[in-house]
């Protein structure tokens, strides 16, 4: 829960320079940016998705997941790939509908995985701390 905590944060912040961006298209256009505009909501579930997504396949880790020492990796321990990530994300979309049940369904034994992991054929490691 850690990670997530960190990785709102910091997606806060994307979305906010995501926003100002479209603010500033928006104006040299002549117009005014419309938050209710389908197109809008699209854009910024985009940047989203991006976020999560590159981060998974770059690294396997978020900037909060390494904060935390925890990584995704698919179940045969090969890295996401792109496909694998857009999957991730969609159910782990789905496991917040639910009042956020799909994550807190990873506190119970003996698997101890989030619906989405489960479902996309993916699992969270945690990584040993660094000997230094």
């Amino acid at each position: 829960m850690g990670a997530i905590l960190y990785d709102t944060m910091l997606l806060l912040g994307v979305l906010a320079v995501a926003v100002a961006l479209a603010m500033g298209v928006a104006s040299m256009a002549g117009g005014q940016l419309n938050p209710a505009h389908a197109g809008y909501r699209a854009y910024l579930f985009v940047v989203t998705v991006l976020f999560f997504c590159y981060f998974w396949v770059r690294g396997g880790q978020t900037l909060g997941m390494r904060a935390w020492r925890l990584r995704v990796i698919r179940e045969d321990g090969y890295a996401l790939t792109w496909p694998d990530a857009l999957i991730r994300f969609f159910y782990a979309f789905v496991s917040w509908l639910p009042a956020g049940l799909g994550y807190w369904w990873a506190l119970l034994p003996p698997l101890h995985q989030a619906w989405h992991d489960r479902w996309s054929a993916t699992r969270l490691v945690v990584l040993p701390r660094d000997r230094a």
